[in-house]
């Protein structure tokens, strides 16, 4: 099953460019030559994008979800963030944690939700401008979200020294739907929003290009204006887990992407079209799903397929779980097995890792109280924090 879906059912019922890193871990080149889009001088260049000479390189992203009503608690504070930043091991020692932060949403259901989706298959009204521009307000808010992660790696600095490299912020974009209401075969493609007085008409690739070029120049703009000291914008993430309805607009988004030296990420679900095409369709980074934990009808050979699968499209890979991971839940040992799967195909040692935990389920493992939880938890910590793959951070 569609991991995202998975995440709407759990709400429903209870609320040709730059190449991947290869095996040596080459950092992606970012393109030559002169786009006319780009240097068009209303384009303003930061003195991170003017002053990078390749795409920032991490191992360890960690996705957190925010911006729909639908999730409780709404925001990320200090108190909530800082336990992805800095883990503290049996021995009372600490360690930098996760390297990589994916700030994302699928959709903003709930009390004060608008009810709309941000990406195709929820049966949900299609987000427009509006709802793009609440999304990045919500991640750029100073004391949540991306200042609160900022103002934490601050702190933790005095505790272990000043990491060798920033952390990281990774910016989803929202799909940009066709129709108002997909599943209406006469709904509005005009609905999203305008930009320079022109109302966008999404039956039209350019403009849905023209729109999500929008969005990444909103987010550049607010990093900016933010002046973090402890975090660096290293790219974007692509919100549709398949290239079905986008694949005619990635190319361009990509181009623009690497142009302004961020790279453009994508994790596609397993069986997902276009999954093996991804260097391609564009993606600099690409992390297969295999979709293992959720359902324990999906036998172990699972997680054997999708290691194999990653290996022969050169991709990398994402870890899941959830609350179910939780030792009253019963599903430790799924969790267990991604673990042990991805040591034994070389993947923990070699791969980038993305980490899908629920809406905060690694926080849950570390405060349950439960001697079995508490175990995994740090079972799981010691597993991030020692992979070979890592600089010393």
């Amino acid at each position: 099953m569609k991991r995202s879906l998975f995440i709407l059912f759990l709400c429903c019922i209870g609320s040709g460019l730059a190449a991947c890193q290869d095996e040596d871990h080459t950092v992606p080149t970012l393109p030559s030559g002169n786009d006319p889009e780009i240097n068009d001088p209303v384009v303003e260049f930061y003195d991170w994008e003017k002053n990078r000479t390749e795409l920032l390189t991490s191992t360890d992203m960690v996705l957190l979800y925010g911006g729909g009503h639908h999730r409780a608690p709404y925001t990320w504070d200090k108190e909530r963030v800082s336990s992805y930043i800095r883990y503290v091991d049996t021995d009372n020692q600490s360690h930098w944690l996760f390297d990589s932060f994916l700030f994302l949403e699928i959709m903003d259901t709930g009390t004060g939700g608008a009810n709309k989706m941000f990406a195709k298959g929820y049966n949900l009204e299609s987000a427009n401008q509006a709802d793009w521009t609440k999304l990045i307000d919500y991640y750029f808010q100073s004391e949540t979200g991306i200042g609160a992660l900022d103002a934490s790696v601050k702190e933790a600095s005095t505790i272990l020294g000043a990491p060798q490299q920033k952390r990281q912020i990774v910016i989803s974009i929202p799909e940009p739907i066709v129709y108002q209401h997909p599943e209406q075969a006469s709904s509005s493609t005009k609905y999203w929003g305008k930009i320079d007085n022109q109302t966008l008409d999404f039956s039209n690739s350019a403009d849905r290009i023209k729109a999500c070029k929008w969005y990444i120049d909103q987010v550049r703009a607010k990093f900016n204006e933010k002046n973090y000291q402890h975090i660096e914008l290293a790219g974007f993430y692509w919100l549709a887990e398949k290239a079905t309805d986008t694949r005619d607009i990635l190319n361009a988004v990509a181009i623009y992407l690497n142009k302004l030296k961020y790279s453009f990420n994508w994790i596609p679900y397993y069986g997902a079209d276009g999954y093996n095409q991804w260097k391609s369709l564009g993606f600099n980074y690409a992390y297969f799903q295999p979709n293992y934990f959720f359902n324990e009808s999906v036998p172990d050979s699972r997680l054997e397929d999708a290691c194999q699968k990653a290996l022969t499209y050169d991709m990398h890979m994402e870890l899941e779980f959830d609350d179910n991971a939780l030792n009253s839940r019963g599903k430790a040992y799924r969790l267990k097995n991604y673990m042990n799967a991805f040591k034994k195909h070389g993947i923990w040692e070699k791969k980038r890792l993305a980490y899908y935990q629920g809406s905060a389920s690694l926080l849950a493992l570390k405060n349950s109280g439960n001697a079995a939880d508490t175990q995994l938890y740090h079972e799981f910590c010691k597993f991030v924090i020692s992979r070979p793959i890592r600089s010393s951070h």
